[in-house]
């Protein structure tokens, strides 16, 4: 689809929309409004998953790419009351997976010099949450850049937000399991809300993984060793946490053909379907009947190389913990052995 004028009318219009839906308000109008922006992030996140794909050829790096759930836009306009539609930045996303940082760090160096007309709108250190992890235990890097071409058919795309989240396995293992505790239990650690005591095993966790593995510092810095995880092992004792998520059955290994653009559907007895499009334009009007079918589901249109890369950059779909669980027992046996 061509956009030759800002998708969705104007910002204006997209920013009157966004507010209506705020307060619960979803007419025809707006609720078109918001599907034409959001889907107009489509041809964004072709343009940085090409760019991303081509820079990690050959190498042992994950990129994904998603579309920011219905769900999920509304709940972060409820957070921040403040927040124009516009301005979010995180509509289109792509995931990068790094084995170490310091080939996160240096990818994401070489990225900032590439000679592209996408300007990346953020400082260096601005969402590092590497060196400053978040007080949720959130580690990894954020970038966003506003997409920008000097062709007419991509006119009124200009502007139009992305965010690159970079990781490596170690804390995307942590972020998945943060998911995961929101799907098959009523808490969401993620976004502080519900029983406190998950938020801060993952905040022990962050911890003990950026030591074991990452030769850095994360969330509680000042704690010891032992106690750090002396409080990891009472409240998993507390919570049975580790044996809850052991007891999950991680998705069997789905077929999701390669190169095509997969809606991931979690129903209501928690069970993922899958559904598969080879065309991005037909997989995106299936997403939105879909959402307004389910309202109350979730659902997410991503998008990987192959089968693999789809389970590994989004766990949290599979119900799969295994790596966050294998890095939290050894991170702790070395810890103490420390």
């Amino acid at each position: 689809m061509e956009y030759k004028e800002y998708p969705g009318g104007s910002k204006t219009k997209v920013n009157k929309a966004g507010d209506k839906i705020k307060v619960d308000i979803f007419d025809n109008d707006a609720s078109r409004t918001v599907d034409i922006w959001r889907e107009a992030h489509r041809a964004v996140l072709n343009t940085f998953q090409a760019i991303l794909r081509t820079r990690t050829r050959n190498k042992e790096i994950v990129v994904a790419q998603r579309h920011k759930r219905k769900n999920t836009i509304l709940d972060k306009l409820t957070r921040f009351p403040d927040m124009e539609l516009s301005r979010m930045d995180d509509v289109a996303g792509c995931r990068v997976i790094f084995g170490t940082i310091e080939e996160l760090y240096q990818f994401r160096s070489e990225l900032h010099q590439a000679r592209f007309l996408h300007r990346r709108k953020n400082d260096v250190d601005k969402y590092d949450y590497i060196k400053r992890p978040k007080k949720t235990g959130y580690r990894g890097i954020h970038d966003v850049y506003s997409y920008n071409v000097r062709s007419e058919i991509g006119k009124g795309l200009q502007g139009l937000l992305i965010e690159i989240q970079y990781r490596t396995l170690i804390q995307h293992a942590w972020a998945t399991t943060v998911e995961i505790i929101g799907i098959i239990t009523s808490n969401q650690p993620k976004f502080e809300r519900g029983d406190e005591r998950y938020e801060k095993i993952m905040v022990l966790a962050s911890e003990i993984l950026a030591r074991a593995f990452e030769n850095t510092k994360g969330p509680l810095p000042e704690i010891k060793n032992r106690e750090l995880v002396n409080q990891f092992v009472e409240l998993d004792t507390e919570l049975q946490f580790l044996k809850t998520l052991k007891s999950l059955n991680a998705t069997p290994n789905t077929k999701i053909l390669d190169h095509k653009n997969s809606i991931l559907i979690f129903n209501e007895e928690r069970d993922l379907e899958i559904r598969l499009f080879r065309d991005a334009t037909d997989a995106i009007k299936e997403l939105f009947k879909l959402e307004k079918e389910n309202p109350k589901l979730d659902i997410v249109l991503v998008r990987a190389d192959t089968s693999s890369e789809v389970r590994m950059a989004f766990k949290n779909y599979f119900t799969d913990a295994q790596d966050f669980i294998d890095y939290i027992e050894k991170g702790c046996h070395s810890l103490v052995k420390q």
